[in-house]
């Protein structure tokens, strides 16, 4: 136990005075020394006054601050030490790609409009709103995890260290919808900085970057060199949740396409790359919500591995169960004295 005003305590000694004061309002009485003594009013006695000494000792405690400081536990679940790098660039302010009717064809009306219905301002939700909603609830539902949040778009910035507190996991993720984003996004140094999340930390469990992004990125041969180095020290696995805006490709080859686009769209480049990371390695392409619910429904089944962590509890104040030991006191006090006989009837 510590305490906020430790200097409070010297006042203690006081706390006898009640067993040193004469009893004082004494009746008049015939001689009663051949009367045998009163062992009650005697036990009656020294118990108010141990409640004067408990009632002053409690109050001069609790005006010292007294808590307990905070520590940490170390508890074992089933999950995972995850980093969610969340894409904050402009173009996550747009819809998904959804799925245009079977006989939309060509440059027509109908086409021109379903795709401007894909644009911010005549969305319902934008690509971007639909993912941290369900990120959110699925931080909730993992009780066990800890998560670590980064946002990024041109330069990646570490919104939250690992905790497991889901109110915090929360803010951090609703934090990145905070204006609009930059056209750029470099995804190569958002990895790196998600994967440096785990620099001088214990192995405990499953690790996982989860990149939820739009878009791919070309990566330099440096820049794959790091993120190889960093995924093998840290032995972190990578999943990443492509969210597939209107007219983007998809992560693989489609049927009769180019083999030369491999290299050349950043999102095959980059999909191309993940796999040839000596870890796991999960992609998931979500085209409206429904789907990228579902993808993160798969993240939440595949990783519940055991874990061991260190849970921090908070300090914990001491003072109002101080202050209410005394109050008791002082309400069996003042009923005793308004009990007291003052005069013979």
């Amino acid at each position: 136990m510590s305490f906020e005003d430790p200097w409070l305590l010297w006042l203690l000694p006081l706390a006898l005075l009640p067993l040193l004061r004469e009893p004082g309002g004494a009746l008049g009485n015939a001689w009663v020394a051949l009367a045998p003594r009163d062992r009650v009013s005697d036990l009656l006695d020294w118990l108010l006054r141990v409640l004067g000494v408990i009632a002053f000792c409690a109050l001069v405690v609790g005006l010292a601050g007294p808590y307990l400081p905070e520590y940490e536990v170390e508890r074992i679940g089933k999950g995972a030490e995850i980093v969610l790098a969340l894409d904050r660039s402009r173009s996550m302010d747009q819809g998904f790609a959804g799925r245009p009717p079977p006989n939309m064809k060509g440059t027509g009306p109908e086409v021109i409009d379903y795709y401007m219905g894909r644009w911010p301002g005549r969305l319902t939700e934008s690509k971007g709103k639909v993912a941290r909603r369900l990120l959110s609830e699925f931080a909730t539902k993992r009780q066990d995890d800890r998560f670590g949040v980064i946002v990024f778009s041109g330069l990646p910035i570490r919104v939250l260290e690992f905790t497991q507190k889901s109110e915090a996991v929360h803010a951090a993720i609703v934090a990145g919808d905070v204006g609009r984003g930059l056209s750029e996004t470099n995804i190569g140094l958002a990895l790196e900085e998600a994967l440096s999340s785990f620099e001088e930390r214990p192995y405990n469990g499953s690790r996982i970057v989860l990149l939820v992004s739009d878009g791919g990125d070309r990566l330099d041969p440096d820049a794959r060199t790091r993120i190889a180095y960093l995924v093998r020290k840290h032995r972190v696995s990578i999943y990443w949740i492509y969210l597939r805006s209107a007219n983007s490709p998809g992560l693989v080859l489609e049927k009769g396409e180019a083999a030369s686009n491999v290299d050349s769209v950043p999102e095959y480049a980059l999909h191309r790359f993940f796999e040839s990371l000596d870890t796991s390695y999960r992609a998931y392409e979500a085209s409206d919500p429904e789907a990228l619910k579902q993808a993160i429904d798969a993240v939440d089944r595949l990783e519940k591995l055991p874990i061991t962590y260190m849970d921090t509890m908070p300090r914990r104040d001491l003072s109002a169960p101080m202050f209410g030991l005394a109050f008791g006191c002082v309400l069996v006090l003042l009923a005793a004295s308004l009990l007291e006989i003052r005069r013979w009837a």
